[in-house]
Order: structure tokens, then sequence, then C-alpha cells
């Protein structure tokens, strides 16, 4: 019998709440980011940042190229070091402590603009290595969660094959499976479409959408206005290394408060 099938009957009814995400209370914090500010020499690229995300919330970071967005993404989970104020990720405080950044790290999956899966790896062995090495999972457990993940953004059937025998759509998938393979509460995204052909784009969105159907905390950075307006809680539109507005996504597109705000859905709506 082939891993595809062989043993995964019991996580065929799953959701992510099945994976501990039921017993979080909602007014608890995800995110927590007070007084933030980075740079890169002199150049200031996040000025002066407050943000609050509670579990199961649905964030879509947008703006302009340049504006702070990816890099702001990239240090909720330390993959960029803050030189100003306070990060807390459910609830750890992001520090130079490298257990601390592992912590985090365990918590809050990661989703590039490039699909960094291992070429060498099958798809499955690429979702495998995580739980095993970090979680401590056996092997037989980890293909199982693995096979698990991997239906749940339909692609069971490749997982024997290599990142290099997928299309671009089919990777960023198997990147997406890879990441929940860690059971995260939080997963970040961060351009996850801008790699792809157009007509693959519609597959990792649909993706993204189960996943908040199923109450994962996300935070998006992204130009695809459809999803942010389908999906989101709430918009976070930055220009300039500066949050300009936040609003719920129905607000921020009908009736955006600020000048660039206004200007930005005039040139990409």
């Amino acid at each position: 019998m082939s891993i595809q099938t062989q043993n995964v009957s019991k996580f065929r009814d799953t959701t992510i709440s099945d994976f501990g995400l039921a017993s979080i209370s909602p007014s608890t914090l995800a995110v927590e980011i007070t007084d933030l500010g980075k740079w890169y020499g002199e150049y200031q690229v996040l000025k002066n940042i407050n943000l609050s995300v509670s579990q199961r919330e649905k964030i879509v970071i947008c703006g302009r190229s340049g504006s702070g967005k990816s890099t702001l993404i990239r240090c909720i989970n330390r993959l960029e070091r803050h030189q100003k104020g306070k990060i807390v990720v459910d609830g750890i405080e992001l520090t130079d402590d490298m257990k601390k950044i592992d912590e985090v790290r365990r918590e809050a999956g990661m989703v590039f603009q490039s699909f960094n899966l291992f070429p060498h790896l099958t798809i499955l062995e690429n979702c495998c290595l995580a739980p095993m090495r970090v979680r401590k999972l056996p092997k037989s457990q980890a293909e199982e969660l693995a096979m698990h993940f991997l239906s749940k953004v339909k692609i069971p059937d490749q997982a024997r094959k290599y990142p290099g025998q997928l299309s671009g759509g089919q990777q960023q998938r198997a990147a997406i499976a890879r990441a929940l393979c860690m059971k995260p509460r939080i997963m970040l995204f961060d351009e996850p479409t801008s790699a792809l052909d157009p007509e693959m784009i519609k597959e990792v969105l649909d993706t993204m959408i189960a996943l908040a159907d199923e109450g994962m905390t996300m935070l998006c950075v992204t130009h695809e206005m459809g999803f942010a307006q389908s999906v989101a809680d709430r918009i976070v539109f930055m220009d300039e290394g500066q949050i300009i507005e936040v609003d719920d996504a129905k607000s921020f597109f009908t009736n955006p408060r600020h000048d660039r705000s206004r200007k930005f859905l005039e040139q990409i709506l």
C-alpha cells in the first residue's frame, strides 16, 4: 500500500482546529508589535510600527513596493532583526535569545515568494524534515501528517516527486503544506503568489482561503486585492516604512481614510 493511502484515515476528517487551535481563547493576542523600528545602515525601513493581531484574525498587509511590508513580516519570526521596540508572538518576546527565536518559529509558519523547497528531497521528504528534526516525530507519524496536509492542499499525488517536477503553483502549495506540518498557530505569507504565472495564482489563493475558513491566524503581504477583500478581517496599509491606515476590509476598499490609501487603490483596482 502506498504512503498516499496508508494510515491517513485518522487525519482525513480533521481541520486546522484539530491541531490545537480550537482551545485558544479568541481574545488572546497572536502578535503584538510595539513602537517597532528597523534600520539598514542609516536608512530606516520601519518607523514606529504598532500592531496587535488576535488569534484567528486574518490580516492583509498591502502597499507600494519598498513600503516595508516584507521587512515587517520577516521581523515577526526574526528573519530580520529589529533594533527598536518589541515584538511578542504567541506570548513569546523576540530577543537575541536563540531559544525564544526557535520557539516563535515553531509557532509561526512562513511561506515565501520563492518556494524554498530542498530540490534534492521529494515533496514528502521536504514536509517531513522539520517535524522529525524539530518536533521529534517518528518517521511514520511525520509521513502521515505530511500526507494529510498534502491532501489538504490537493497535491497528495505529488508526494514522491521532486520540486523540479512540479509546476510553480504546486510547489507553492507544497511549501504551504510543509509549513503546516509543524502545526503552527500562525501563518505568515510574504507575497506567496508574486513568483507565479497568472494561471497558477488561483490554486494557491484557494488553498489560503481554505486555511482562513478553518480559523488559522494569518498575516499576508500581498497585492492580490480580490483575496484581501474576500478573506481579510483587517487591512494594514503601509507607505514609506509606516502604517498609514488600519481598517476592516469593507471600509478600506469602499472608503479609505487617507490620500495615500486612495491613490494606492486607484492604481491597482
